[in-house]
């Protein structure tokens, strides 16, 4: 797949897939986001993913599978002290799109002090997902 244009502005994340996942977490995110693929680049072998680049809710996410080889023989280590947001019209819609696609429950869906519907869910591959959106 072609590389499609899509501008990589401000921050953008770049997640590391273990286990060589990334395809496996691309259709994951397609089902439980709705994610729109704009390109993959697989390492010569076909297995693995060296680069691949998704659209989310306006965003842009970048990620690739873990090369230990690459790196010394050490492993990406696992996920932890990040968390992807996801600002929505309708956080009730996408918790139960990402429940449903696989995600489990870190932090309950519910009214927040600060004045948003919020939630926490954590992905298949270990990653921290919030959710938000307008009070129902």
């Amino acid at each position: 797949m072609a590389e499609a244009q899509a501008p990589l502005t401000g921050v953008t994340p770049h997640l590391t897939i273990r286990d060589g996942r990334a395809k496996e977490a691309i259709d994951f995110y397609v089902r439980a986001f709705g994610a729109e693929e704009l390109g993959r680049h697989p390492e010569e072998k076909g297995e693995r993913l060296m680069h691949a680049h998704l659209r989310i809710n306006g965003g842009a996410l970048l990620l690739n599978d873990d090369f230990p080889e690459m790196m010394g023989g050490n492993a990406a280590p696992p996920p932890s002290g990040v968390t992807l947001h996801l600002d929505v019209p309708d956080a009730d819609a996408a918790w139960e799109k990402a429940l449903a696609a696989g995600a489990s429950v870190r932090f309950p869906l519910d009214n927040q002090f600060w004045g948003q519907r919020y939630g926490q869910v954590t992905d298949p591959f270990g990653h921290v997902w919030s959710i938000g959106g307008p009070l129902t």
